[in-house]
């Protein structure tokens, strides 16, 4: 993310705000940026009078604001890191007297997580003015896989658009879960790997012919016995294969096909930037398109629907999981 290596390059550079304020719904970076003021902006012998780590859940306003006002001793600076602050949003408001004057010796560091800021509020227009407000977004799915590349890339790693892809169905768009994940592969393979999705399924555990990913391919392709193979695993390993998540996939998949159908230009790059896709996957599409006609493809959209529901169980009468992934079968195919 650009704004993260904004403000990172100004901490380096010695360009260091009294405020920090950092929020969204996407918590990896508000976690990295926080841990890189820690581990940054005081040398390792001033941390112990003037580093102060506070949690939201165990402090208030008030106790905040009585350590950001606090002198350093010995250092030209002291650093006020809160922690999940999100707690203190009732009365967040009140940190503004502080905000519109900060101590100019202390970096306070705010770490709102999953909240927003009133940009109307006064709060929100005086840290703007006296320090800096970070917003931490929720990557679209579309983004994650390119995300998941840039990272490996800058470790010398590369990675399949299959691997990639396996990890965001598996984990979602969690960046912290899936920058775990990629720490385990950095453990076990050489730099200049290009991961695969066999190393996925070796060291991460997910297996690589017989999951969501597989099933839309085989789906597409009208592949009846590899379809209902993998369908039968997910019968036998339900908790691993949540049928309200395959069903979502699906849809999601029939969805961006009705989409296809109704492109003027169906060009590789004319497709993967209408259906915000990576243009590797661009074929599955095109061979999708050629079994499943448009009328088609809105009837398959309209019975997911309402397997969805089943899945919830609405109308779906006490069926087992097993016997919902055939019915969901039959009506696609």
């Amino acid at each position: 993310m650009d704004e993260v290596k904004r403000l990172v390059a100004e901490i380096k550079a010695g360009t260091i705000h009294p405020i920090y304020f950092l929020f969204g719904e996407e918590a990896y970076y508000i976690d990295k940026l926080s841990e890189f003021v820690e581990d940054t902006i005081l040398a390792e012998a001033e941390r112990d009078f003037n580093q102060t780590i506070l949690y939201g859940k165990d402090v208030t306003i008030d106790d905040i604001v009585g350590n950001a006002k606090r002198y350093p001793m010995m250092a030209e600076r002291q650093v006020v890191i809160v922690k999940e602050a999100q707690h203190l949003s009732r009365t967040i408001e009140k940190l503004l007297a502080y905000a519109e004057n900060p101590q100019p010796t202390t970096v306070l560091v705010i770490c709102y997580k999953y909240k927003k800021l009133d940009k109307r509020k006064k709060l929100y227009k005086a840290i703007q003015k006296t320090g800096v407000i970070f917003e931490s977004k929720k990557l679209y799915e579309n983004q994650v896989s390119d995300w998941i590349r840039r990272t490996l890339k800058a470790k010398g790693y590369q990675i399949e658009p299959k691997a990639s892809h396996l990890l965001v169905e598996f984990l979602g768009t969690d960046l912290g879960k899936i920058a775990n994940e990629l720490n385990k592969l950095e453990l076990v393979l050489p730099k200049d790997t290009e991961i695969s999705a066999a190393h996925i399924e070796e060291h991460i555990g997910f297996s690589k012919d017989y999951n969501n990913f597989e099933l839309k391919k085989a789906i597409g392709e009208r592949n009846v016995l590899k379809a209902t193979r993998i369908i039968t695993y997910f019968a036998n390993n339900p908790k691993d294969n949540p049928f309200v998540l395959t069903v979502s996939l699906l849809y999601s998949f029939f969805s961006q096909l009705l989409q296809y159908h109704g492109l003027q230009d169906h060009s590789a790059k004319s497709v993967a930037s209408a259906l915000r896709i990576n243009p590797y996957f661009v074929g599955e599409f095109q061979t999708a398109a050629k079994n499943y006609p448009m009328k088609k493809v809105s009837n398959i959209v309209s019975y997911l629907r309402e397997m969805d529901l089943k899945g919830k169980g609405v109308n779906a009468n006490g069926l087992p999981q097993a016997d919902l992934l055939k019915e969901l079968l039959a009506k696609i195919l």
